[in-house]
């Protein structure tokens, strides 16, 4: 700890630079105490210590305003070098949300409604069947809607659990060695559902296929999308499918969660298939892999980003969609992807009660609907999404506070409730 205090002095001197657009503020001004802020430098520094991880950065903004950001420990296990404010992150499912603004987009111009079918866009969809768990196929009861997709109630998997008969056939048809989005959705279209659409909720590739979606309702690459309509417009430079060669200095090793007497340890998706707390990472050599030469812009684990970047995004959302004087969303569609969507009855038929409890699902975004319920601190209607390497990120429209967690380490879901607690802690004028 006594490390990381040293070189939060330095670092924190270049964090003004660092987010220069986005403007800085003493906590007290926004209604927060410094001295308890600093619980989150204090949080980190002990999971750092433990072995936990290697390295931690943190940003939390209110009324549009940094007031904490800082940077601790070093790049990795394997890596002493201190970890700089502008390394790069595997964002994995953090990439969700970006996807469904994209979504969105098209939704504003009228492309699709909810209720539509997702076969009108992709065909490759329109004849899927249904294994039971009696073993049986049969047919689905209904077409995949739009609203389905984005909500994960389409009956669609993921390939998570290798002991589920529908996730090892994901795992069997190789999906993220797929050499684009058209070739994922034909291999999709082949495989089973696991349950009819619309009758349980299940984390799935919905929103890597809705990103094939925006694709074919605007006419262009998906990659190229971002960068045009969401990525230059809100200055995230450092965000994208691809780390140039000019920037893999700055891009972190990937780590995997210890567990028992096992240390935290750095991993090579290019070489092992890792199994990791909740789940299998069998990601092969696809686009989770060494992002470089990527054809397959998976919407739904794919892109790489920055503090800097990713606390933009966030800005814009919490601020109503808009950011610097430039639209993306219109306040009432964030209000609307944001809402709840996803029925409590709905959400606990495909997982356990506990496992849901509190949260229910927007259009690509996860959703707290009772804090009290999931055993954490916040408010309802607070909107998030994490992704598997630790990366943590809410916007709370009630107190608007963004709050932003970056590690690399598969299996580290374990600080999100932490980190969370150490910031509300620190609030001390609340606008409930």
């Amino acid at each position: 700890m006594r490390k990381s205090a040293l070189l939060f002095a330095s670092w924190i001197a270049c964090a003004a630079t660092a987010t220069a657009e986005l403007p800085s503020s003493p906590p007290e001004a926004e209604g927060l105490s410094s001295e308890r802020l600093s619980r989150v430098d204090a949080l980190a520094g002990r999971y750092i210590e433990s072995g936990t991880f290697p390295g931690a950065i943190a940003a939390v903004a209110r009324n549009g305003k940094v007031v904490h950001l800082s940077a601790f420990g070093r790049r990795g296990t394997e890596d002493e070098r201190p970890l700089p404010l502008d390394a790069l992150f595997r964002m994995y499912s953090s990439t969700k949300m970006v996807t469904a603004v994209a979504v969105m987009q098209q939704y504003e111009q009228g492309r699709f409604q909810l209720s539509d079918p997702v076969a009108n866009v992709l065909p490759e969809l329109a004849s899927l069947e249904v294994l039971r768990p009696d073993g049986e196929i049969e047919p689905a009861r209904t077409q995949i809607t739009m609203h389905e997709l984005l909500t994960h109630t389409s009956g669609l998997s993921y390939g998570i659990d290798a002991n589920d008969p529908v996730d090892r056939a994901y795992l069997e048809a190789r999906l993220w060695v797929s050499e684009d989005l058209d070739t994922l959705a034909a291999k999709v279209g082949r495989l089973p559902l696991r349950s009819h659409p619309g009758t349980e909720w299940r984390y799935s590739v919905g929103m890597d296929l809705a990103g094939l979606v925006v694709q074919r309702l605007a006419g262009q690459r998906f990659d190229r999308y971002l960068q045009e309509h969401l990525f230059e417009p809100l200055d995230m430079r450092d965000t994208g499918f691809v780390v140039p060669d000019g920037k893999r200095d700055r891009f972190l090793p990937n780590h995997l969660l210890g567990q028992g007497t096992a240390a935290t340890r750095a991993i090579d998706p290019t070489r092992e298939a890792v199994e990791f707390p909740g789940g299998l990472f069998a990601y092969g050599c696809g686009s989770g892999c060494d992002y470089r030469s990527v054809t397959l812009f998976s919407g739904g684990a794919g892109l790489v980003s920055t503090a800097r970047d990713y606390l933009r995004f966030g800005e814009m959302l919490r601020n109503g969609g808009a950011l610097g004087g430039v639209r993306i969303l219109s306040p009432t569609t964030i209000d609307f992807m944001a809402s709840a969507h996803v029925p409590p009855e709905i959400m606990s038929a495909g997982a356990p009660h506990r496992a849901v409890a509190g949260q229910s699902f927007g259009l690509g975004v996860g959703v707290l609907t009772d804090p009290v319920a999931r055993g954490v601190s916040g408010n309802a209607g607070e909107f998030y999404h994490d992704g598997a390497a630790g990366t943590v990120f809410w916007v709370d429209p009630v107190e608007e506070i963004v709050g932003l967690g970056m590690i690399q380490v598969m299996g580290g879901f374990v600080w999100g409730p932490a980190l969370k607690t150490a910031v509300y802690q620190a609030v001390t004028e609340s606008k409930r």
